[in-house]
């Protein structure tokens, strides 16, 4: 299995942060894809159980949210659409000099064999844009 994990640090309070990268829709002004609302949570709209379709045009991915701890983490995994055993993102916010620091880490078993450092890299690239987008909504 791959996994690749990136830090970074957002200029905004941890709450904020938080709050963008749960709230999965949040960020769709700011990404090429969009982040649709399949199914609400079990007690909350984007708690634990909540499913989001991650592309465009009806076709992507769908990510269940898994665990969250308010404030510090949000796990998630994907349940469709991708051609994974299994695929799992992991977000963890933490106070940091400037803003919150965000450590997110995806590891992913794909079905089809494909080198980890390719796996790693397409990771990388899958991770990058939301961290970018996130700095981008709270500027």
């Amino acid at each position: 299995m791959a996994s690749t994990t990136i830090d970074t640090v957002i200029s905004a309070p941890r709450d904020v942060v938080y709050k963008l990268f749960t709230e999965r829709d949040s960020l769709n002004g700011y990404l090429p894809v969009r982040f649709t609302l399949k199914k609400p949570g079990d007690t909350e709209r984007t708690g634990v159980g909540a499913q989001f379709v991650v592309g465009r045009g009806g076709v992507g991915v769908t990510e269940e949210t898994t665990l969250l701890v308010p404030g510090e983490r949000m796990e998630y995994k994907i349940v469709a659409g991708a051609p994974v055993r299994r695929h799992v993102g992991i977000i963890t916010f933490a106070d940091a000099p400037g803003g919150t620091l965000v450590s997110y880490r995806m590891d992913s078993e794909p079905k089809l064999p494909v080198p980890d450092r390719i796996t790693e890299l397409a990771l990388r690239g899958l991770i990058n844009p939301f961290l970018s987008a996130a700095r981008k909504a709270v500027k």
